[in-house]
């Protein structure tokens, strides 16, 4: 029998949806809680190449910290009452008359309405919201043979692990990736241009889950080619 090695040899995640994960790492058995509750006020990490997912209730504020500075965090929102209805980039964008969000800025899902805040950025406000998260096919594309981490496993996992689903992979809030769009509208994978410690504040405008993905990304230096933890917490 010939072992599957190739990216695009995996099997779709689903005939219907794109849900399922194309393979297993820590995030899948380490959640913050059962259900995802977090304890307000604590610190929790984000491990390096896995993800977390966390429930925050409208008006509750979630606090997301690139801890070394060099750390891009996918990040997404979805409506918890109906996960077909998420943070959407493109609607985001026009809302927002920008390709990146600005603190004062609200959020828009995919049915444009308000399902989030961004209330504070400590960073110079460096992120991308043009790039769909790295998946299984994307590193097969970049030469990797076999399995690799990526955002999009980690979204289907996060959920996974506090017994939710998302039937697709929306484009996420890239938070820290350093994208530039050049006079000749082509783009440059860049480092961060954030400093340890920087912050970015969320608010739910709806009962939400938030999922994170500490980008596994090491092939491209949108990590400084070296991926490691974000933190984050969650505040009344």
């Amino acid at each position: 029998m010939t072992s599957i090695t190739h990216a695009h040899d995996y099997p779709a995640c689903c005939h219907t949806d794109n849900g399922n994960s194309l393979g297993i790492n820590a995030t899948l058995n380490e959640p913050i809680s059962v259900d995802g509750t977090p304890v307000l006020g604590e610190l929790y990490t984000v491990p390096a190449r896995c993800g977390r997912a966390v429930l925050l209730k409208a008006g509750q504020v979630i606090k997301i910290i690139n801890s070394h500075g060099t750390q891009v965090c996918d990040t997404w929102l979805f409506n918890l009452e109906d996960m077909s209805e998420f943070l959407s980039m493109e609607h985001a964008r026009a809302h927002c008359n920008s390709i990146i969000p600005r603190p004062g800025d609200t959020l828009f899902s995919n049915r444009r309405r308000a399902i989030g805040t961004l209330l504070s950025d400590t960073s110079p406000g460096i992120h991308d919201t043009l790039m769909a998260a790295c998946d299984l096919h994307r590193y097969t594309n970049l030469g990797v043979v076999g399995y690799h981490d990526s955002c999009a496993d980690n979204m289907r996992l996060a959920l996974q692990a506090i017994g939710l689903r998302s039937r697709e992979v929306p484009q996420p809030f890239n938070l820290w990736m350093n994208i530039p769009v050049k006079p000749d509208h082509s783009v440059e994978w860049l480092p961060p241009v954030s400093k340890a410690g920087d912050s970015v504040e969320i608010r739910a405008e709806m009962d939400v889950v938030v999922v994170m993905s500490a980008c596994p990304q090491d092939i491209v230096p949108i990590n400084d080619l070296n991926p490691v933890e974000v933190h984050f917490s969650v505040q009344a």
